[in-house]
């Protein structure tokens, strides 16, 4: 805590906070940097930190168009894994489970990262014999995995639906022990502070309107708070990255769409860690709270809004009930919806981007939270040698050019980009 002590924390919170000190400055934008990293959500604020550290590129602005967390940081479903089933991606995954071990001690805030497990049911026998192919899968490429009997799944979550009568029998599962969740708006916070402590501006209320080009190369951006210059220029927008490009001319293989999710009234302990529907798209956790968290299937429609609509509301809820018939007694609280890039193969996108002084960090669909500190390491990598990282070299922009897509169908459900 610092100088802050038990009789100080007390007293700040009588005078409501008013003599906190920023966890961040404030600062004005200067007319040029070594590197702007366009969106303040977790990856761009990962990425400015990991340039600073692991780089010493400490000239970073990072230009955010709202404030931070207020994007897809603070609407998603919180969920930590790595449980995939190419190599590619479990290599990668992986990577960002050790850093999220290890990112309260890193960045010294307390990120409430909770190895809780997650675990998938399997409904039929076909599918219980895809989760043994992924859980040997996963052992392969060093990440723990346990294959569980229909007694193990009852056992460890016993609100799971396992009567003879459901309409999904539980065959059994594929938990991953050391995966789990974490309080995303305190990871923002996080690496917000690291950032800023390393000499990162940190640039709220800055949205970026146009490129500043020098012949055919990208030199900086215009803003709603002036033009600003920079050698490299780093896109972390998630579902806005199309908005972006569009004005450089360039149509990347994305189409963006809204996720939902949900939360209930907080609740006695009821699950144990994360679940995940075999039979439709349903997964659900616990939060510290109490509040019941889940989410499903995108809406299935090209939007740039942070809504829904109801039609996914009773799918979702409607696999949740089939799962766990007992929420059907829980107060639902609030929902939302996060604007998500979706690749056409289901994987994303680090890479050199394909004008010059450009670089993406895109096509995230349903692993943008996980792999926050992963995506940062390699994007920061990236900017800083003009290569990929060896954990990065599969998410190149030209895998779709080439037909060497990674078609991970662990990632869950998306749409083909047409």
């Amino acid at each position: 805590m610092g100088k802050y002590n038990a009789l100080s924390i007390f007293w700040h919170a009588l005078c409501r906070h008013k003599y906190w000190q920023r966890v961040w400055r404030d600062p004005q934008p200067k007319l040029g940097y070594d590197a702007i990293i366009v969106g303040g959500g977790g990856h761009g604020l990962a990425t400015a930190y990991y340039l600073a550290k692991n780089h010493g590129i400490t000239n970073v602005a990072v230009l955010e168009k709202g404030y931070i967390g207020g994007g897809n940081a603070g609407r998603n479903t919180t969920i930590v894994r790595s449980n995939y089933l190419l190599s590619d991606n479990a290599r990668f995954y992986e990577h960002g489970m050790n850093l999220w071990r290890t990112m309260s001690q890193d960045l010294n805030f307390n990120v409430m990262f909770s190895p809780r497990g997650v675990l998938n049911i399997a409904h039929t026998n076909a599918q219980y014999d895809v989760f043994a192919r992924r859980a040997n899968a996963m052992c392969l490429n060093g990440i723990n995995a346990e294959l569980l009997s229909r007694e193990e799944v009852l056992d460890r979550e016993p609100i799971i639906d396992g009567s003879a009568t459901t309409r999904f029998p539980v065959w059994g599962g594929i938990l991953q022990p050391l995966a789990g969740n974490a309080r995303h708006d305190a990871v923002v916070w996080a690496y917000a502070r690291g950032a800023d402590q390393l000499g990162v501006d940190i640039i709220q209320n800055c949205l970026v309107t146009d490129f500043i080009h020098h012949g055919e190369r990208i030199v900086g951006v215009k803003t709603t708070r002036g033009d600003i210059y920079a050698h490299k220029i780093g896109l972390a927008v998630a579902g806005n990255t199309s908005c972006l490009t569009s004005k450089l001319g360039v149509r990347l293989p994305i189409e963006s769409h809204v996720l939902q999710a949900f939360v209930t009234e907080p609740y006695k302990p009821l699950i144990n860690g994360v679940v995940t529907f075999g039979a439709g798209h349903f997964y659900v956790s616990q939060s510290d709270k109490g509040g019941v968290v889940f989410g499903g299937d995108i809406d299935g429609y090209n939007t740039y809004a942070q809504r829904g609509n109801l039609p996914v509301f009773e799918d979702v809820i409607g696999g949740g009930l089939a799962l766990m018939p007992c929420l059907s007694r829980l107060k639902l609280l609030r929902n939302w919806g996060g604007v998500m890039d979706m690749s056409m193969d289901g994987s994303p996108i680090i890479d050199i981007g394909p004008v010059d002084g450009i670089y993406l960090n895109t096509g995230w669909c349903y692993g943008g939270f996980k792999a926050t500190p992963a995506s940062g390491w390699c994007f920061a990598y990236t900017i800083a040698n003009d290569q990929a990282h060896k954990l990065n070299q599969a998410y190149t922009l030209n895998r779709f050019a080439s037909g060497y897509t990674i078609d991970e169908k662990g990632a869950g459900p998306y749409p083909k980009v047409h």
